[in-house]
């Protein structure tokens, strides 16, 4: 394999911000999908985060001749049965934006306490190389929907997910705040672990789990 670049198999600006900043300092030169494979992203069908992450991963490195990241994240919130879960990105659909999906989350809590308004963000990740995953990493974190968005750092659903040990929801936090205790965070770690150590996963070796 000649190509030593790691793709990140995500056309979301966001978490394209989040990953490349989480890997400052890997040997590996990060680049996104805009860069270097521009167009459609395969469907996400799977009933899981990993199945999605799998399925990208393997979709992409099909087509790309370094390694490739892919994840798949999203929000489960506990009153509403783990939804939206892995239709967290188009949970207001037609046409869904993070602003409709925040207020749609909203409504649908009403004025449940707080008690009741438990939550938890999770990230799958997978490295995988030439049509194999070579490696799987999970992060969550648990919290709290509040009952208002805060803050205007971030996307997705951190204005409202409020993170009881710094009294904060995760878009009131600075990125590198946020990135040390994020799912994406812990998953990243997991993976810049892996890759340091295990330098053969981007030949193709046998898959872990983390």
């Amino acid at each position: 394999m000649t190509e030593r670049r790691l793709l990140l198999a995500t056309g979301n600006a966001g978490k394209v911000r989040e990953i490349r900043r989480a890997l400052r300092g890997l040997s590996l030169p990060v680049v996104g999908l805009d860069d270097v494979l521009p167009g459609p992203s395969p469907a996400e069908r799977g009933r899981t985060f990993a199945a999605n992450a799998r399925a990208k991963g393997l979709h992409y490195s099909r087509r790309w001749p370094g390694p490739v990241l892919a994840e798949d994240s999203g929000l489960e919130i506990e009153a509403l049965g783990g939804a939206p879960g892995v239709r967290s990105a188009r949970f207001s659909a037609p046409r869904p934006t993070d602003e409709k999906n925040n207020r749609k989350v909203l409504r649908l809590l009403g004025s449940l306490p707080a008690k009741d308004r438990k939550a938890r963000f999770v990230c799958a990740m997978v490295l995988a190389v030439r049509g194999r995953i070579v490696g799987e990493f999970r992060g969550q974190v648990r919290g709290r929907i509040g009952l208002a968005p805060r803050g205007t750092s971030g996307f997705g659903y951190d204005p409202l997910f409020y993170y009881p040990p710094l009294g904060k929801t995760f878009a009131e936090l600075p990125p590198d705040v946020k990135n040390g205790i994020s799912h994406r965070g812990r998953a990243v770690r997991k993976l810049r672990a892996f890759v340091e150590k295990k330098k053969k996963a981007l030949s193709g070796d046998r898959p872990d789990r983390a």
